[in-house]
């Protein structure tokens, strides 16, 4: 299943002449200066709209509407609080607990996963930020272990080639003098672990790619938008965290980006358009990881510039 957000131009705002004060809160947050007012009054002046609903949540009056939103995300699994919480109001101890108790899931139970909650992550997925707020993102389901499986078949596949490819010492060494090292590189980083775990997979069933998760989220970008990559990757964080919430492990799976970035058949294969560009692969179960208690990080040393 894949659920997909256009990132086209949305109609603008409405503004109620009967609720609005004239205030002009709205008008320093709108980012395209699309509001003005007029006879004491707030008007759509402009022609460009981001659809962001800034205006929509700083009107004292509700005067403002904004059609083309959702306003109140609807989840499946969860009811959600729809009351914005102000700056300073959060606790902040506790999403940092959250963000330091999240690790990377290689051990997933044998246990099915609901489609709905894979789409709510989805959906959660969408209240990231994205650049001019195009939401050009796409999201594709893996619902049940059998498609997991179809996909690292598809992956295995890819990289089977690319391991007989990189074994030919001739043709790695002549790319190498060619000005391109990547095949060379492959082979002296991978190439030995990837045909490990290619033979695990063919005569043990031993799934060193998934690691027998039962559920994956895709998250691509249609073309068009204005950063896709990081708007991806950032609703790809808000996944990653709420799945530790709702009581699931999650693993970001890169040789799986690699490989469709190559390939583009394997995401055709699965229903997803070849002008799609997939940023990230997310394996998703309920974690066979007893863990205890926190770890570290590498030391910070930020850097400072002072004008």
């Amino acid at each position: 299943m894949t659920t997909q957000h256009p990132h086209s131009r949305r109609p603008g705002p409405i503004i109620d002449p009967e609720k609005c004060s004239g205030c002009g809160l709205c008008l320093p947050v709108c980012p395209d200066q699309t509001l003005s007012l007029l006879h004491g009054k707030v008007i759509v002046s402009g022609e460009r709209c981001l659809a962001c609903g800034h205006c929509l949540a700083v009107c004292p009056t509700q005067a403002i509407s904004v059609p083309s939103l959702e306003h109140n995300l609807l989840f499946q699994t969860f009811g959600a609080d729809n009351q914005y919480l102000p700056p300073g109001q959060g606790d902040t101890a506790q999403l940092v607990r959250l963000m330091l108790s999240r690790r990377s899931c290689r051990n997933y139970k044998n246990r099915a996963l609901d489609p709905q909650l894979l789409e709510d992550l989805a959906r959660i997925g969408t209240t990231a930020p994205s650049g001019t707020n195009s939401q050009g993102w796409t999201f594709t389901i893996l619902p049940s272990r059998p498609a997991v499986e179809a996909l690292g078949t598809l992956v295995g596949a890819y990289f089977a080639r690319l391991n007989r490819l990189a074994a030919n010492p001739l043709l790695r060494n002549l790319l190498r003098l060619l000005g391109k090292p990547a095949l060379a590189n492959y082979y002296h980083r991978y190439q030995q672990t990837i045909a490990q775990g290619l033979r695990e997979w063919e005569e043990q069933g031993h799934d060193r790619l998934f690691h027998g998760a039962p559920g994956v989220i895709i998250v691509g970008s249609h073309p068009g938008a204005s950063c896709p990559k990081e708007d991806a990757l950032l609703a790809t964080q808000n996944i990653l965290l709420a799945a530790h919430t709702m009581g699931l492990g999650s693993c970001l799976i890169g040789f799986a980006v690699a490989a469709m970035a190559r390939n583009t058949k394997i995401q055709q294969a699965l229903g997803i358009p070849a002008a799609e560009e997939i940023h990230a692969v997310i394996a998703l179960g309920y974690p066979a990881e007893p863990y205890q208690r926190l770890t570290g990080r590498k030391p910070l040393t930020p850097r400072y510039f002072s004008a």
